[in-house]
């Protein structure tokens, strides 16, 4: 599925939602049926700085595509930070680099979380965007 499907897909499943206490809940469930990330990667080299939970993202380079992970100690911040990391991964750094992740904001998320929670979410994505275009150079 291409990105811009990904992002779509991930509309679509947020915006049936009625209130953003619904939309949190989904968020937080889908931290839940995610695996942790490994003990070995939860160091300060992939801490997400800015970020009042700890948050980490792990991101790997494979056969020209970038994979990320994320966790968190708190699970609205695992939540969309996980949601950032299934759009960017699987995918082609200059398309990585290329997409906003406005749909946050069009289905009603980054509104509700607190200033440091969207703080650590803007650092997520620098991070990702950061390590698309480290990857660049090994194409």
């Amino acid at each position: 599925m291409s990105i811009e499907g990904k992002r779509e897909q991930l509309v679509e499943e947020l915006m049936p939602f009625e209130d953003h206490f619904e939309r949190f809940a989904y968020v937080i469930d889908r931290a839940k049926s995610h695996p942790p990330l490994a003990v070995e990667y939860k160091i300060d080299t992939f801490l997400i700085k800015g970020c009042i939970s700890q948050l980490w993202v792990f991101p790997k380079f494979n056969e020209g595509k970038c994979y990320f992970q994320a966790d968190s100690d708190a699970a609205i911040t695992k939540g969309t930070a996980t949601m950032l990391c299934e759009l960017y991964s699987d995918e082609v750094p200059e398309e990585i680099i290329s997409l906003e992740p406005d749909f946050l904001s069009e289905v009603g998320i980054t509104q509700h979380l607190s200033p440091n929670r969207r703080n650590g979410l803007t650092s997520v994505r620098a991070k990702i965007k950061a390590y698309a275009e480290l990857c660049l150079d090994k194409q």
